[in-house]
């Protein structure tokens, strides 16, 4: 279901609880709601009123990738960069990012939490970062 973004700070900065198996319809609103969205990249749950850490993400194809609990555990060539934010209009921020990144992420099977790692880099290492930050209820 596509759900309406949400600009309210108080929501936005809180810390996100761990997704779980149980999360997937929060998931499936998140895949709903970006694919709705013109010229969007990412959505973090928060950003439609879920805390839970779930962030979808769209590939160069346009195919929507959902990860389940993010985590940056490595990240090298750091930067400062300009950042805007689809639920904190007008607003834009430097934020130091990592033009490579390692994460670690789950995905729900089975009624279990599936662990991976996974490596970005460029455009795709910022967007996943900015979405940690939604997750952990950091605002640029």
């Amino acid at each position: 279901m596509i759900k309406e973004l949400i600009t309210n700070t108080d929501i936005l900065s809180t810390p996100c609880q761990a997704a779980t198996p149980e999360d997937v319809a929060d998931a499936q609103d998140l895949v709903d709601t970006l694919a709705s969205l013109e010229d969007a990249a990412c959505l973090a749950a928060n950003q439609i009123g879920v805390t839970k850490k779930i962030v979808a993400y769209k590939d160069p194809e346009d195919n929507i990738h959902v990860i389940y609990n993010p985590k940056l555990q490595q990240g090298l060539h750091a930067s400062k960069m300009e950042e805007e934010c689809l639920t904190l209009e007008g607003v834009v921020s430097k934020v130091k990012r990592f033009g490579w990144i390692k994460i670690s992420w789950e995905e729900p099977k089975d009624g279990t939490m599936i662990s991976h790692k996974q490596e970005f880099t460029g455009w795709y290492a910022e967007i996943i970062q900015h979405m940690i930050d939604h997750c952990n209820g950091k605002l640029v």
